[in-house]
């Protein structure tokens, strides 16, 4: 487990708004920098602190300054709904990820529909973020594995854990599926 501050995580969710707001997923920021998904992930979610340099390299990638980075104070969302093409796709691929609100900077949950084609999965090594997170299937089957647990879920079927207990989501069967989930807090 790791020890999570307050401001590891409001330095990861100002990259991550800054990433989104260029447009950027993960993967292709990290391509940009020279460094890894996961270094990505890792930052966002808060589990990791990167050094001066690492975060400049990162920041490099967007491009903004590194001061840039550090005065900005993004402005609360005040937005209260949403159409469903104002969601912000911050997946990409066979598994879509669609955040309720642009930016989950200040925010205490984050809302994602999640969509998953045929055969997709997040990966197949498992991760994990300082959050708790909980979903429901709304279309087509999914398998969950948390820690050593792992199971089908159907339309219907939900899911709650300890989201720093590693898990994945593989999407089985011929129907893409879809989830509802949330994450607090917005660590994912």
């Amino acid at each position: 487990m790791t020890n999570t501050t307050p401001e590891d995580l409001e330095l990861g969710q100002r990259l991550r708004s800054f990433r989104v707001g260029a447009g950027l997923s993960q993967r292709a920021l990290a391509k940009r920098a020279g460094v890894t998904n996961s270094t990505i992930s890792l930052i966002e979610s808060g589990q990791v602190n990167p050094s001066v340099g690492a975060l400049k390299r990162i920041l490099k990638g967007i491009p903004v300054k590194l001061s840039e980075f550090f005065v900005y104070e993004p402005e609360p969302e005040k937005t209260v709904f949403y159409a469903a093409e104002e969601l912000t796709e911050i997946g990409k691929g066979g598994v879509s990820l669609q955040q309720v609100g642009t930016n989950p900077f200040g925010r205490a949950m984050m809302i994602l529909k999640e969509t998953y084609q045929a055969g997709a999965d997040t990966g197949r090594v498992m991760y994990g973020h300082d959050a708790e997170e909980g979903g429901i299937v709304i279309a087509g089957r999914v398998e969950v594995t948390v820690g050593e647990q792992r199971k089908i879920l159907g339309p219907g079927d939900a899911y709650y854990f300890d989201s720093r207990t590693p898990h994945r989501f593989r999407q089985v069967g011929s129907e893409e599926c879809v989830i509802i989930s949330a994450c607090t807090p917005p660590t994912f």
